[in-house]
């Protein structure tokens, strides 16, 4: 299969990527590699599937939501994170949806929180967005096209470097497999905690 992997970068994006390169060809994608895309920018998404053509699967693991303080924030910060990681993802299933080839998938990244976090309730409020979306886009994708959300809690390395004891996140790579299984598999409209 030919795999696009938006956010590549980062550290859930290069340890998929690199689990799917054992049996894929992978392409990978972000705000500053050499094929560049920006959720925040529907049209670079529309000029990555014509530099990217004939793909089986498409991974976003570019999204993430900032945390902010609910009594201070702002209009305008509250629209920013609901436009990347919600919107940005509902505009990349809608352009890859015509151009997958019959039968490819598409895996967003939402977050799970294992209790309330302050600063949370922005972010809280797009992952169960992503997971209403997707749970009610999939059954309209036409060709047997798939849709699925993974979505992670804390990242080992992330608490790690962060300071924090990482005892309390999943290993990246645990959570890369999570993805690879999704994208070879046949799951369509899952939520998927690993």
């Amino acid at each position: 299969m030919k795999v696009l992997v938006i956010g590549a970068s980062g550290t859930i994006g290069s340890a998929v990527a690199e689990a799917l390169r054992a049996s894929h060809e992978v392409v990978t994608a972000s705000r500053s590699g050499p094929v560049k895309v920006d959720l925040d920018v529907p049209s670079s998404l529309d000029t990555l599937f014509d530099d990217v053509p004939d793909l089986d699967a498409v991974v976003c693991c570019a999204a993430n939501g900032p945390l902010v303080d609910l009594a201070s924030a702002t209009d305008a910060e509250i629209a920013d994170g609901v436009r990347g990681k919600l919107l940005g993802q509902v505009a990349l299933v809608r352009r890859a949806v015509r151009r997958l080839r019959d039968g490819g998938s598409v895996t967003l990244t939402g977050g799970t929180f294992s209790a309330p976090l302050a600063g949370g309730s922005l972010g809280a409020l797009i992952n169960t967005g992503l997971e209403g979306f997707v749970r009610n886009a999939a059954p309209e994708l036409p060709r047997n096209l798939r849709l699925n959300l993974i979505s992670p809690g804390w990242i080992k390395e992330t608490l790690e470097s962060m300071g924090a004891d990482g005892a309390d996140g999943t290993p990246v790579s645990e959570v890369a497999r999570a993805y690879v299984t999704v994208v070879e598999g046949i799951e369509q409209g899952r939520t998927v905690r690993p």
